[in-house]
């Protein structure tokens, strides 16, 4: 995978967790598909790569009002995050991205601007060995509106004491991206990782 970088007189750079600095989409569809099991609910892998990005709480909400379910919002999202925090010594680097940060640490100043909650945020990037990268950790407690509104990328740079113009945003989603655009910011669409299939 070979990341292309836009031209632009950057101040700082924000990425997003979740298949952009980590390799974790198997693992969160894995906690996904057994914590909707508890509810006699599919989930299909289609519309788990759709919704990426989008806060925990508001996908489990979207399920409801798309499919008729009555899964409790908040206590649902809260036992797909456990059950994805037990497996989450299994995550590895999405290794491209993880480098450019590591070569940007120390330059300018860089944030993780994302649709989990910070403390699963940060036991992801505690995984890697790479929380330390970065000088901000925003997660979904921190802004009203999550993507793809801009809140998450404009909370990041206020945060960051840069204007959003002179941030470049790494993102792995078209939702990230509009959030992104809609922030004013330059962006960065990383491909996914080549995988031959999805764990079920």
């Amino acid at each position: 995978m070979t990341i292309q970088l836009p031209d632009g007189d950057f101040a700082a750079y924000i990425f997003d967790c979740d298949g952009t600095l980590a390799d974790t989409m198997p693992l969160h569809y894995k906690a996904w598909c057994a914590a909707m099991r508890e509810h006699d609910c599919d989930f299909p892998e289609a519309l788990f790569y759709e919704l990426g990005g989008v806060p925990t709480v508001r996908i489990v909400e979207i399920l409801n009002e798309r499919h008729g379910h009555n899964m409790p919002a908040v206590e649902t999202a809260r036992y797909k995050e456990q059950l994805y925090l037990e497996m989450v010594s299994q995550i590895g680097p999405i290794e491209p991205v993880v480098a450019i940060a590591k070569e940007i640490h120390g330059k300018l100043p860089m944030a993780v601007a994302s649709g989990g909650h910070r403390h699963i945020v940060t036991k992801t990037l505690d995984a890697l060995g790479i929380t330390g990268l970065f000088d901000v950790i925003i997660g979904s407690e921190d802004y009203v509106n999550g993507k793809p509104a801009p809140d998450p990328f404009l909370t990041a740079a206020r945060a960051l004491g840069v204007e959003p113009s002179r941030c470049l945003v790494f993102e792995d989603t078209q939702t990230g991206v509009t959030a992104a655009k809609a922030a004013g910011m330059q962006w960065v669409l990383v491909p996914p990782p080549q995988r031959d299939a999805m764990p079920k």
